[in-house]
C-alpha cells in the first residue's frame, strides 16, 4: 500500500525537519472515528470529564518547554507568542472543566403539569446531550490554542463529545506532540485513549467530514477551504453542523474627532495591531477608515513610520508568503491605490510590513477594487481615506460578515449622546461578532461573555469559537413528558442528585 509521509517544515529556511507521520486512509479515519464512538460511554460521567481536561493542562503545563520548542520549530512563532499561547490553552482547558463542574451548559428546564390552563400544560423537563464524535479542523496560525488541545476540542469533550482532529499540515510534530499528551490525560483518569484521536492529510480532512459516525464539525481556516468542508457537511445522508470560522477583514473606522485628538496614537496601535503576529491573526485589522485632512494624514504618518521599523518577519509556510507577495502585488497595481510603506518579499523566507491606501471614492467606483474588501493574510492593512461619514457608511455597506469591527472614539463621542457614533455603532452592529471601542481586535479574551464569530463569511453558524459558551455548538436539547420520576436522567430528577442549576416554573 502507498503511503504519503506528513513532514515537519522549518518555515524560516523551507526544509523538512523529520518525517512525523503517514498520512491517514480511508480504512484509518474510519477506525479512529468508530474507536471515539465507542468511547462515547465512559466519557459521560461530568466529574471525570472535568479531572480529564484538568490532568490534560497540567500534562501540557508539565511539557511546556517541549512543546513550545515543537511549536516554534514549525511555525516560527517564537518561544514569547508561543508561551502565551500554550497559557491560554491550558487556561481553556481549566475553563471547561469549570464549567462541567457548575452545570448549567445543560440549560436545565423543569415546567410543572398544570391542568388549570388551556391547553393543559403537562410535565416537561429538559436538558441539553452531546452530539456524539466531534470533528476538529486544526488551525495554521495557532498551532496550541485552535488545534489539537484548543478550544474546540477543550468544549467538545467538556461537552462529553470524543473527537478526531484533522492536524494541520504546517504543524505536524507538534499536533502529535499534544495529542499524546491529551491521550496520557485520559488514561490516568480511567478513560480510553481513543477520546481524542489525530489524523494527517488532505483527503483524510474528506473522509472524516463524510464520516456516518461524525455528527459536529469544528473548522478555523480559509475561506475557500471551510466552505468546501461546510457544503460537504450539507451535503451528507444526514446533514451535520459545521461551526466554521472561515475569514475576517474586521474593519476599523476612525471618527474625525477622534483623529484630531489622538491621531499619532491611533497610528501606532494601528501598527502595532496590523503586525501582530506578523499579521496572521483572523482579527488583524485589514480595512480602516481614516478621514481626509490635516489629522488623518498625522495618523497615516504615524502608520507609515511604525511600518517602517518593523522588522520582517516569517509566516507560517511558505506557500503562505507567496499568496501574501501575489495579494499585495495584485492589490497595488489597482488604479487609484498607493503603497506608501510598500508590503511584500522581505527576503527569500521573510516578508515586511506595510500598508496601501486608496480614496473611498474610487473604491466605490471601481468594480476591480472589490479585492480590497477581501482578506490578505499577512502584516499589511488598507487604509481608505473618507471625505464625510457618508462616504464611510457607504463602503461599510459593502462588506460581508466580520468576526470584529473597531471604532476609534473622542472623548466627548464616548458619552453616548445620540449623533454619529452611535449610527456607526448600530451600523457595525449588523456586521460583526464583536464591536470593540477605543481598542484593538487582535486579543480574543476567553472570558463567559465573549463571542468570537460573526455573520457570514465569519463564521457558518451564529456560535462562538472562544468562550464558556462555545460548549454549546456541541449539544441538543431533549425534553422528557410525563416521565416517572425513576426514569428520568439524574439531571433531571426531581432530588436533583447532581445539584445542577435549574429554572423551574409552576411552583
Amino acid at each position: 500500500m502507498t503511503t504519503t509521509p506528513v513532514w515537519s517544515v522549518d518555515p524560516r529556511t523551507g526544509k523538512q525537519r523529520e518525517q512525523v507521520a503517514v498520512e491517514a486512509t480511508s480504512r484509518e479515519v474510519d477506525e479512529a472515528v468508530r474507536a471515539a464512538h465507542a468511547a462515547r460511554g465512559p466519557l459521560a460521567d461530568a466529574a471525570v470529564r472535568a479531572a480529564f481536561l484538568r490532568t490534560a493542562a497540567a500534562l501540557l503545563d508539565e511539557a511546556a518547554p517541549h512543546v513550545i520548542e515543537a511549536a516554534d520549530a514549525e511555525t516560527a512563532l517564537g518561544p514569547g507568542r508561543l508561551t502565551g499561547e500554550l497559557a491560554r490553552t491550558t487556561g481553556q482547558l481549566r475553563a471547561f472543566a469549570d464549567a462541567v463542574d457548575e452545570g448549567s451548559y445543560l440549560d436545565v428546564r423543569i415546567d410543572r403539569a398544570d391542568p388549570s390552563l388551556s391547553p393543559p400544560r403537562p410535565e416537561l423537563r429538559r436538558y441539553k446531550v452531546p452530539l456524539g464524535v466531534v470533528a476538529v479542523y486544526a488551525a495554521s496560525n495557532f498551532p496550541l490554542a485552535f488545534s489539537v488541545p484548543g478550544g474546540d476540542t477543550a468544549s467538545a469533550l467538556a461537552a462529553g463529545c470524543p473527537v478526531v482532529v484533522k492536524a494541520h499540515p504546517d504543524h505536524p510534530a507538534t499536533s502529535e506532540l499534544c495529542a499524546s499528551l491529551l491521550r496520557r490525560a485520559a488514561v490516568a483518569n480511567g478513560l480510553p485513549p481513543e477520546v481524542v484521536a489525530v489524523v494527517h492529510g488532505f483527503e483524510a480532512g474528506l473522509e472524516l467530514i463524510r464520516h456516518p459516525l461524525v455528527a459536529a464539525a469544528g473548522f478555523t481556516g480559509s475561506i475557500r477551504g471551510g466552505r468546501a468542508l461546510f457544503d460537504a457537511a450539507a451535503a451528507r445522508p444526514v446533514p451535520i453542523p459545521f461551526h466554521g470560522e472561515l475569514g475576517s477583514l474586521n474593519p476599523v473606522v476612525v471618527t474625525p474627532a477622534a483623529a484630531a485628538e489622538r491621531a499619532e496614537e491611533i497610528g501606532a496601535g494601528l501598527a502595532a495591531s496590523v503586525t501582530l503576529g506578523v499579521g496572521q491573526f483572523c482579527v488583524k485589522p485589514g480595512l480602516v477608515l481614516v478621514p481626509d485632512g490635516a489629522d488623518g494624514d498625522r495618523l497615516a504618518g504615524e502608520l507609515a513610520k511604525a511600518l517602517g521599523e518593523t522588522e520582517p518577519g516569517v509566516l507560517l509556510d511558505h506557500r503562505m508568503r507567496e499568496n501574501f507577495v501575489a495579494g499585495v502585488r495584485e492589490r497595488a497595481a489597482l488604479p487609484g491605490v498607493e503603497a506608501p510603506v510598500t508590503p511584500g518579499s522581505g527576503g527569500d523566507h521573510t516578508v515586511g510590513a506595510g500598508y496601501l491606501t486608496v480614496r473611498a471614492e474610487d473604491l466605490l467606483a471601481g468594480e476591480g477594487h472589490d479585492l480590497l474588501l477581501e482578506e490578505c493574510f499577512g502584516p499589511v492593512t488598507v487604509v481608505v481615506r473618507y471625505a464625510g461619514q457618508g462616504e464611510a457608511g457607504a463602503v461599510l455597506g459593502r462588506l460581508g460578515g466580520n468576526l470584529s469591527a473597531t471604532l476609534q472614539l473622542s472623548a466627548a463621542e464616548t458619552e453616548g449622546a445620540p449623533g454619529p457614533a452611535a449610527e456607526l455603532i448600530g451600523q457595525v452592529t449588523g456586521l460583526a461578532g464583536r464591536i470593540v471601542v477605543n481598542g484593538w481586535p487582535t486579543g480574543v479574551a476567553v472570558a463567559p461573555a465573549q463571542h468570537h464569530g460573526g455573520p457570514y463569511p465569519a463564521a457558518t453558524s451564529h456560535s462562538t469559537s472562544v468562550g464558556g459558551t462555545a460548549i454549546e455548538r456541541w449539544l441538543r436539547p431533549v425534553a422528557y413528558q410525563s416521565v416517572p420520576d425513576a426514569l428520568l436522567p439524574p439531571e433531571l430528577r426531581e432530588a436533583n442528585p447532581l445539584n445542577l442549576p435549574r429554572r423551574v416554573t409552576g411552583d
